[in-house]
């Protein structure tokens, strides 16, 4: 996984405290190198037995035994190298978790989910998360259109901590997937409304949503087909320039150098598209123009570096602009300004 994933926190059972359920998209997504026929405790070296794994497998088939089991396994699936495997092709386990996911539906208008019941469904997604990372489960996943599942949860308003928890976790799921920069993920994204979820989270949610929903858009941008879906049309531009540069403003207020990481790059991506450079010549922010995060980056050498390019290439372009004629203004994008459309 690249150092510029984000981590993720995902739900545990002794509660949603931040120390207690950190974990990261890298740890969930990569398998370990643990032989096919054991695997190991999460908090010890004692070794698990299939039969055991199995088990809990099983287990998920009954709703006596399902909370017990969801907790199980969820903290052993950085550990167990197949198990996405497993649980895939495991008789009904796939829909008890889907059952997990829709359970809460109810709950989400109005808002009245619980600790308890976000902490559940948590450990669902966190399963559907390690299914989503695996090479041999991911296409699967996605030809199930299993992610149309989670957009309910990431189109959650409500700011308390069972709803932020939920977002954050579905986002890891969709972060798992992204992270591959396989087109066939990308094209299916696409297809779907996770451009404006991530766009609505990017300007509302936690600073951790923030940074995992920007590096989605981020992963989409950095596909050939997500630069050019954005760039296609002024409305989807502008929809996206403009969330950007209300973050960059933010960032003057409060600077978190992890966001702003994936910013620069989500504006140095839209740079490679000459219609998109043209048009970010007038709507960059000057903040990132006049030295403004050079505190912020001062350790990050390879910010530094994306942000210097992405102040190049749009000098490049304002240079050949103007050694050449003028471009007529109706094909070109206009400058952002707060009432433009944001139609995606």
């Amino acid at each position: 996984m690249s150092s510029n994933t984000p981590s993720v926190p995902m739900s545990h059972p002794a509660g949603l405290s931040r120390a207690d359920s950190n974990t990261s998209l890298s740890a969930a997504a990569n398998t370990t190198n643990t032989s096919p026929g054991q695997t190991t405790a999460h908090t010890n070296n004692a070794p698990i037995s299939r039969e055991r794994i199995a088990t809990w497998i099983n287990e998920l088939l009954s709703s006596s035994t399902r909370e017990t089991a969801l907790v199980e396994l969820s903290r052993k699936r950085e550990k167990v190298a197949d198990l996405p495997v497993l649980l895939w092709h495991s008789f009904g386990s796939v829909a008890v978790l889907l059952y997990e996911v829709i359970s809460v539906y109810p709950y989400i208008t109005p808002p009245t989910l619980t600790a308890q019941q976000s902490n559940r469904v948590c450990n669902a997604l966190a399963l559907l998360q390690c299914i989503a990372s695996h090479p041999e489960t991911r296409m699967l996943f996605i030809q199930a259109n299993i992610p149309l599942f989670l957009y309910p949860f990431l189109n959650t308003k409500s700011s308390t901590r069972p709803f932020e928890y939920l977002r954050l976790t579905s986002l890891g799921v969709i972060g798992a997937l992204v992270k591959t920069d396989e087109t066939e993920v990308i094209n299916f994204l696409l297809t779907t409304e996770i451009i404006p979820l991530s766009l609505r989270i990017m300007q509302s949610g936690s600073e951790l949503s923030k940074t995992v929903a920007t590096f989605i858009l981020q992963k989409i941008l950095a596909d050939d087909s997500g630069l050019n879906y954005i760039c296609q049309t002024f409305d989807r531009f502008s929809h996206v320039a403009m969330v950007l540069g209300r973050m960059v403003l933010q960032q003057q207020r409060e600077a978190s150098g992890r966001l702003l990481k994936h910013i620069i790059r989500c504006y140095l991506r839209l740079s490679d598209n000459p219609r998109a450079r043209e048009a970010l010549r007038s709507c960059l922010p000057d903040c990132l123009r006049d030295h403004t995060f050079d505190n912020v980056l001062k350790d990050d050498q390879s910010t530094k570096k994306w942000l210097v390019q992405l102040l190049i290439n749009l000098e490049a372009t304002s240079s050949a602009s103007s050694s050449q004629p003028s471009t007529p203004a109706s094909t070109l994008p206009q400058q952002i300004s707060p009432g433009s459309p944001l139609g995606m």
